[in-house]
């Protein structure tokens, strides 16, 4: 996989882009194609089941809130995962500091169904994990809802170790993950 990074040129935050052979990945926007994709992403059942339920706040305000997360800290963030080829957004790829935490950082991802089984969640989440090591993170977590067989799977094709359930980070039990950065 080739990952590399570049002026975004057009975003509205004029963050940096980080593109893979299939995917680039940018800020989430307040234009109405962006800001109708999340809510589209948001709205469904299938996606915001292992979400504990939908955003309590509109699209404008996530991406504003992303906004901040990038702000803080540009190594983490949470962005639009555009299919080179074409199309809509395939979904949101995060990597924020956990709730409640010590610093730890999470890894996480929110795609449409309509780009379910494409490896783009893999791809995405390997590309912004990449990214902080070479920033300097030593790890990275991963918490999925028990029964989200795809995103388990994701964990495990990212070669993250299971930790178990914990109820730590977010108040509800989840299975945890932590990948470790390359020995240098």
């Amino acid at each position: 996989m080739r990952v590399s990074l570049r002026p975004d040129g057009g975003s509205s935050s004029g963050v940096e882009l980080l593109c893979t052979d299939r995917l680039r990945l940018r800020a989430w926007t307040t234009a109405p194609a962006d800001l109708a994709r999340l809510a589209d992403v948001y709205s469904r059942d299938e996606v915001t089941r292992w979400l504990g339920g939908p955003p309590t706040i509109g699209p404008a305000e996530l991406v504003e809130r992303w906004r901040l997360v990038h702000e803080l800290n540009p190594v983490h963030g949470c962005w639009a995962i555009d299919r080179r080829d074409g199309g809509p957004p395939a979904g949101t790829v995060l990597l924020k500091p956990l709730p409640n935490g010590v610093g730890e950082v999470e890894v996480g991802w929110h795609l449409h169904p309509d780009s379910w089984g494409h490896g783009y969640a893999t791809e995405a989440a390997r590309a912004v994990v990449d990214r902080a090591f070479d920033e300097g993170l030593l790890e990275v977590y991963a918490v999925v809802r028990p029964g989200n067989e795809p995103s388990l799977a994701v964990c495990r094709r990212l070669g993250m170790q299971p930790l178990g359930r914990t109820s730590h980070w977010y108040g509800t039990e989840l299975e945890s993950f932590r990948l470790e950065a390359p020995a240098v």
